[in-house]
C-alpha cells in the first residue's frame, strides 16, 4: 500500500477497529510529508520541453510531460499567424534591441535600442523559428490572452524573464544574479547560445 495512504489509515482506525477523525502523529506527519516530497520528485523528473497553444493562448512548461507552470500569452493574428510545428530552442538575446523586419506593417519604423521605451522587445527573445519567430515580453500587456501580434508569442515583462531564466538555468547556461543586473543596467544586449537545445511544440 501507498505509504501515505497506509499512514493516513492507520490513523483513523482505532485498536477496536472503527475508524475516527485523522489524529496523525508528529512522527506520522513527518512520513507523509517525506512521502510526499518524494513522489512529488518522482512526477517532476525528466526532460525539459514547452508547449504553446494558439487557440488557448497559453504556454506551458512541461517537465517529464507533466506541467509544472502556464502562462498567458498573446499570439499571432489571422493575418499573421505563429507558426505550429515542433522547434527547439537554442538561441536567447537578453534585453534586445529592435530592427524594424523587411514587411509591409513595419514600413517606416525605426530601429530602437535595448532598454528605449518605444522597443517592443521588452527583457527577452526566446528564438524558437530564426530569425522572425520568437517568445518576447511585451510592453502591450493588455493583448494578452488574444490574438494580436505579428507571429511571435508575447509575454507579460515578469513572465518572459522567468521562463527566459529557467530555460537558462536548465539548458547548460545559468547566470546568477549579478549578471542579468549587468545586462539590464549597461543597457545592452547580451546573446546566448544554448548548449541543450529545449524543444516547443506550438499547436491549436
Amino acid at each position: 500500500m501507498n505509504i501515505i495512504l497506509s499512514l493516513v489509515f492507520a490513523a483513523l482506525v482505532g485498536q477496536d477497529g472503527t475508524t475516527a477523525a485523522p489524529q496523525l502523529t508528529p512522527q506520522q506527519k513527518q512520513e507523509v510529508q517525506r512521502a510526499q516530497q518524494q513522489n512529488q520528485q518522482k512526477v517532476i523528473s525528466g526532460p525539459i520541453t514547452l508547449a504553446a497553444s494558439t487557440k488557448k493562448k497559453i504556454l506551458e512548461v512541461r517537465v517529464g510531460g507533466v506541467t509544472t507552470k502556464r502562462y498567458e500569452v498573446a499570439v499571432g493574428t489571422k493575418g499573421h499567424p505563429t507558426p505550429n510545428g515542433t522547434f527547439t530552442i537554442r538561441h536567447i538575446v537578453w534585453n534586445p534591441a529592435w530592427h524594424p523586419p523587411d514587411a509591409a506593417w513595419a514600413k517606416g519604423k525605426k530601429a530602437t535600442p535595448p532598454g528605449h521605451p518605444k522597443n517592443p522587445m521588452k527583457v527577452v527573445k526566446i528564438f524558437f523559428q530564426e530569425p522572425d519567430y520568437y517568445i518576447h515580453g511585451t510592453g502591450d500587456e493588455d493583448t494578452l490572452g488574444s490574438a494580436a501580434s505579428h507571429g511571435c508569442i508575447r509575454m507579460s515583462q515578469k513572465d518572459a524573464f522567468a521562463l527566459g531564466r529557467y530555460i537558462m538555468d536548465h539548458a547548460g547556461a545559468p547566470k546568477d544574479d549579478a549578471w542579468y543586473e549587468g545586462v539590464f543596467s549597461k543597457g545592452v544586449s547580451a546573446d546566448i547560445h544554448l548548449p541543450k537545445g529545449v524543444g516547443f511544440v506550438v499547436g491549436p
